[in-house]
């Protein structure tokens, strides 16, 4: 496997690559982006920290070796999330690694910004002493709105408990409950302008945080308030911020990120009330070892054991949840596989039935291996279990699942419905012991399919006698042999089903031979892969 480290992460991590039997580094930093471009498809993973772009265009020229991306940080977006979805790319971030280090650093800021300390710092330097001017103010019994409840926002509410803060908080995104229950009081976003003396904001950069605190925020916080920034860049309005300052309505301010880094001749940084460190929040020796060796850990167990850990595009699944999926995820996609060549284009509904007993196990990796085997003969893009649903979902695919432990003749029962132009199909399967897979109704039609590479076609007949003999004298005339027949009646009526397996593919003109003979209704064939 080679890996690409095109940022600078802590040797640790890149060590741990190289340690790792069957891997390959390259540390090239600072690349340009036509030059990333010219190499990215020889990675089958790419490690990065902020400075790259991880463009549409870089994840089409990667493809379709490159299998990962890893962040070794939080923030993503220099991913395009969507693009590297499309191509199959699985993006991963390291939320753990540097979740103490920036809420300290928050925690820092404010205490630096609440006592005046970089002022005074300068003031020294300066030959002053000026002590009246640089008067701070207690946190003590102070009131602190924290937006966003995450990792690195409940350290925050936390660290301020203990220097005995009023802390109040504001997430949509999280239960009530659950804010309550760590001894935080919940409060609405307009609530807690109103009150907080300190406002620090912990969620991430997207479209409906981009602004949060703007003009309008600003105006329904209390007169003296301080506002702090150790997110992303964006989320306080840099311009509506130096107009609140200006006004008196914010006190001070301490910003660790900016819209544009570095922000070069910014007005916010002219201010004696503003306080500023280049992006600090993570620099940590402890939290750069932490990322760059999470990061590197996250490759590894992706690329050798598809095990996910922290990926934004795709549910989080270990490397033992998978081995015990795993004759439920390749009989999936063999069924999958099946399917689409039953149901052609134009499919408009993918339905998924489990029924019996799967021991308690998370399914949704088994529903994406039967999309994945689904789509893979139908689209142009290579398919994975990355971007399987996002595809389904560009094609106008409505996908639904059901789980049912009601008493069926397999204890567990796996049944695919594909709807298309070409009507409904429906699959069966099971697994026989602990991992045979078996195919066992092919709409209505039940048999014992073993789903392997092979040549296999289903034929309707009139159930009379010398219908079988003159199709098998057909196909031997044509030089294919058959290495398994099955025969069952359809329904109730005076028809055949035959399924076949042959040793080659039925060649054209034996194919219409055979649709020819008298009995003969008419003739599936299909083929599966490894």
């Amino acid at each position: 496997m080679k890996v690409l480290v095109s940022d600078t992460i802590d040797a640790s991590g890149v060590s741990r690559l190289e340690n790792e039997s069957g891997f390959a580094v390259d540390v090239k930093t600072g690349l340009p982006p036509e030059e990333l471009k010219s190499i990215i498809g020889q990675y089958d993973a790419l490690i990065i920290r902020s400075a790259t772009k991880v463009t549409a265009d870089i994840l089409e020229a990667g493809a379709p070796k490159l299998k990962a991306v890893a962040r070794a940080g939080i923030g993503l977006d220099n991913v395009d999330i969507p693009a590297a979805t499309k191509h199959g790319v699985a993006v991963m971030n390291t939320p753990e690694g540097n979740v103490v280090t920036t809420a300290e650093h928050t925690i820092a800021m404010m205490m630096a910004l609440t006592r005046n300390i970089p002022q005074g710092t300068l003031s020294l330097r300066s030959g002053q002493w000026e002590k009246k001017k640089l008067q701070g103010r207690e946190v003590f019994n102070k009131t602190l709105g924290v937006i966003g409840f995450g990792k690195i926002g409940s350290i925050v509410a936390d660290r301020a408990r203990q220097l005995k803060m009023n802390v109040i908080v504001f997430d949509p995104n999280i239960a009530r409950t659950t804010i309550e229950n760590e001894g935080f009081e919940y409060v609405s976003l307009d609530d807690l302008f109103a009150r907080a003396d300190y406002i620090t904001v912990h969620v991430p950069k997207l479209k409906q945080t981009v602004g949060l605190l703007n003009k309008a925020a600003f105006e329904k916080m209390k007169t003296g308030v301080m506002v702090l920034n150790c997110a992303r860049g964006g989320i306080v309005d840099e311009a509506d911020l130096y107009d609140a300052l200006m006004s008196g309505r914010v006190a001070a301010a301490a910003l660790d990120v900016f819209v544009t880094e570095p922000p070069g001749e910014h007005p916010l940084l002219k201010l004696d009330n503003v306080i500023a460190t280049p992006h600090l929040g993570a620099s940590t020796k402890e939290a750069q070892v932490n990322v760059a060796e999470a990061a590197a850990h996250q490759i590894i167990e992706f690329l050798k054991n598809n095990t996910v850990i922290n990926a934004v595009n795709l549910p989080a699944v270990s490397g033992d949840l998978l081995e015990k999926l795993s004759p439920f995820t390749t009989l999936a996609d063999r069924m999958g596989r099946l399917l689409a060549q039953f149901s052609g284009a134009n499919i408009t509904e993918i339905k998924i039935e489990y029924n019996g007993d799967f021991q308690g196990l998370d399914l949704a990796p088994v529903t994406t291996a039967a999309v994945k085997g689904l789509l893979t003969p139908l689209v142009a893009y290579q398919v994975n279990s990355v971007n399987a649903a996002s595809l389904a979902g560009e094609m106008g695919i409505a996908i639904t699942t059901r789980s049912e432990t009601l008493p069926i003749d397999y204890t567990s029962l796996i049944t695919i419905s594909v709807t298309s132009g070409a009507g409904t199909h429906t699959v069966a399967g099971t697994i026989f012991g602990k991992k045979e897979a078996r195919v066992v109704r092919i709409n209505d039609f039940r048999l014992e399919m073993i789903p392997t590479k092979g040549h296999f076609a289903i034929i309707h007949n009139l159930d009379k006698p010398g219908a079988i003999g003159s199709i098998g004298t057909t196909l031997g005339t044509f030089g294919v042999n058959i290495e398994r027949m099955q025969v069952g009646q359809q329904g109730d009526t005076l028809r055949n089903i035959i399924f076949l397996r042959t040793g080659s593919r039925i060649p054209d003109d034996a194919l219409a031979a055979v649709k020819e003979l008298p009995l003969v209704k008419d003739v599936t064939v299909f083929e599966l892969d490894e």
